[in-house]
Parts: C-alpha cells; structure tokens; sequence
C-alpha cells in the first residue's frame, strides 16, 4: 500500500482501501509500504462497486481526494475494502516480498 493510506489504516484513521477488484480474502492481513511491516487489521468486507461521485459521499473512510479518484478509476467503478480492528506496529518490520507480488503476500 502507498504512504501515507498505509500508516493511516493501521492508526484507525482510514477505514476504507479504495481497489478497482473486489477480493475474496476476509481476516488478519498485515498492512505492508515500501517493504515494510507497519501494522495489521482486519479485512471485515468489501463493498461496491462504486462510481466516483458515490465514493465522494464517503471520504470521511477512504480519505481518497476526488483527482486521485477520477484518475485511478480510469471511468470505471470502484470496490472498498474495509479494515477493522487496526494495530500498528511499535517497530515496523522489513519483509522480503517475492519478486512479482503485486496485491497480495503469503508471509511465513
């Protein structure tokens, strides 16, 4: 996840990951920027699609402006993911992703 979305997830400051999938995976995920382990929450569901004009209603919980919106939905419609139960890590942690992740990470 990009700054500053990530360390806002796990402060409970942002509840909502704006995607362009929507995605089966429900439960503890670790919140991972730049290579490191900055906290965890729970992906409780996810909502949508949403137009943009229906996402703008909500930014109090995704916290996404409505340039960056417009832009990454490409005209297309828009899932939310939401987090619950945030933590984040005292330290964050340095995790080796394997070479050609791009959403998801299995971590032993």
């Amino acid at each position: 996840m990009r700054e500053p979305f990530a360390s806002m997830i796990v402060r409970g400051e942002k509840k909502w990951e704006i995607r362009k999938t929507n995605t089966n995976i429900r439960g503890e995920v670790i919140i991972l920027s730049q290579g490191y382990a900055l906290g965890k929450a729970k992906l409780a569901d996810v909502l949508g699609p949403f137009t943009v004009e229906e996402l703008l209603e909500f930014k109090d919980y995704h916290r996404a402006d409505e340039d960056f919106l417009r832009s990454y939905s490409g005209g297309k419609k828009l899932y939310a993911w939401v987090f619950e139960e945030p933590e984040e890590f005292e330290k964050k942690v340095r995790v080796k992703i394997p070479r050609g992740a791009q959403v998801w990470v299995k971590i032993d």
